[in-house]
């Protein structure tokens, strides 16, 4: 007995080897599962209970029978045989074209042991080794020509710059966006119908939202605003980013002559947040959308999913992991992702550069972004004595409180900046400053265009 199989003996079997006293009704199960994960060795000839070699038929027969067993594996996979004494030694290589199935099923390796795999086991194995992917399955029950968002497409042409005179249906195939049935109608893919078909009260597609939602204090018990977006992936995510404008702190600062608006937090990492959400989320996992999340004291993305198969936490931002190829590739080609690999550093650097905390990541069956929001203090805005927004009339709607809010962080906001940050209209935002106005909380100092806002109830006057 050669030394190898001494050392192979004394050692047992494991992750990949698998001990046979002979060929039997197992052995295409085995090498399946060898197959699907790493491969391995199956030994055959050695007792697997005492480790000891009891040998087994190496006759030319024998060996022809073991490779008409491992032939009928499909796809066929890679493997050799040899003979040593009287062990017969089956090398089966890791498959190139997974998954792979015997007449029993799918089978994979976990630790020392061949499992087989349900229905839920054979989809989750084919997503991690990537051998299916949503965004790229041909939805035959979704044609084109019905729940098309035009503005939605418009928009991706725009910004990917594509040329806007090529017909729709050849662009649509040339971004894997769609495909042709045999009977010749175009339908969408499952990418094509992230980005251009309008998926509002679709079942097919109620999982596929960008939830926002702003509560009051740091817990869930009270919702102060709500923005629900499905309709098209470009404006899920842009409309994500303006929730967040609307509800969170704004300070000014002038560049040359000209006033900018800066978000308390940065955009970029914000941003960055939001479309890697929509770009890496686990869209088979229902019953979850994402959601960004504002609290008193911090902002939370979260996507179904968790990390996938091979990427920890202390990897992130040193190596990347395409769940939606094609997603991505059309969100790389509208400028919403810079590079690959790139998005969690950015987060990080727009937080540093900003002298704000760090986010934490966290992943389970889902990936959480928070970021902490900075105290007041911290902030540069020209804001009134503190205790105002606590001591505002208890007869007060509640969007006369947010404007109070804009007005706080803004004595200078406009009526157009109101309506921008908070989506609201412009009769809405006039009627509710003529009330502030009347109950003696607000007033106008100076013109429309050139005046401020001062609040009547604090010595800010």
């Amino acid at each position: 007995m050669i030394k190898d199989l001494e050392i192979i003996l004394s050692e047992g079997e494991g992750y990949k080897v698998e001990f046979k006293k002979s060929p039997d009704k197992d052995l295409a199960s085995e090498a399946c599962a060898f197959a699907n994960c790493s491969g391995g060795k199956i030994y055959l000839g050695i007792d697997d209970k005492k480790n000891i070699v009891v040998g087994t038929d190496t006759s030319n027969v024998a060996r022809s029978n073991i490779q008409d067993t491992i032939n009928n594996i499909q796809p066929r996979p890679r493997t050799s045989l040899e003979v040593h004494d009287d062990v017969i030694i089956v090398t089966v290589h890791e498959g190139e074209s997974k998954p792979y199935m015997c007449a029993g099923g799918f089978y994979i390796r976990i630790g020392p042991n061949t499992q087989k795999l349900d229905r839920d086991g054979i989809l989750g194995f084919m997503q991690s080794a990537n051998a299916v992917r949503y965004d790229a399955q041909v939805r035959d029950d979704f044609p084109v020509n019905s729940n098309f968002i035009e503005k939605a497409y418009d928009k991706y042409i725009k910004k990917a710059r594509i040329d806007g005179t090529l017909p729709f249906d050849r662009v649509l195939m040339h971004l894997d966006c769609a495909k042709q049935r045999a009977d010749g109608e175009l339908v969408y893919t499952n990418a094509g119908a992230l980005f251009f078909r309008d998926n509002n009260d679709d079942p097919h597609f109620c999982y596929t939202k960008i939830m926002c939602v702003l509560f009051k204090g740091t817990g869930k018990s009270k919702v102060i605003d709500m923005g629900d977006y499905n309709e098209g992936m470009l404006d899920n995510i842009d409309n994500a980013v303006k929730f967040l404008w609307r509800n969170l702190r704004v300070r000014h600062e002038l560049k040359g002559t000209q006033r900018q608006n800066v978000l308390e937090m940065p955009e970029e990492a914000l941003r960055e947040a939001i479309t890697n959400a929509a770009a890496h989320r686990d869209y088979f996992k229902e019953g979850a959308n994402i959601m960004v999340e504002v609290y008193d004291d911090r902002v939370v993305v979260t996507n179904p999913g968790g990390l996938p198969d091979g990427l920890t936490l202390d990897r992130l931002g040193s190596m990347s992991f395409v769940r939606n190829k094609t997603v991505v590739d059309m969100l790389y080609r509208a400028g919403y992702i810079e590079k690959m690999g790139t998005g969690i550093k950015k987060i990080r650097d727009s937080m540093e550069e900003a002298g704000l905390e760090a986010p934490t990541f966290e992943s389970d069956f889902f990936f959480t972004v928070t970021f902490k929001r900075p105290q007041l203090h911290t902030l540069s805005i020209e804001k009134v004595p503190e205790n105002v927004l606590s001591n505002l009339p208890g007869d007060l709607t509640e969007k006369e409180i947010r404007i109070c809010e804009q007005i706080n962080g803004d004595k200078n906001i406009t009526v157009a900046e109101i309506m921008d940050r908070l989506g609201m209209t412009e009769s809405t935002v006039n009627r509710a400053l003529k009330s502030l106005t009347e109950k003696g909380v607000i007033t106008r100092i100076g013109s429309k265009r050139v005046g401020s806002w001062r609040f009547l109830m604090s010595s800010d006057v």
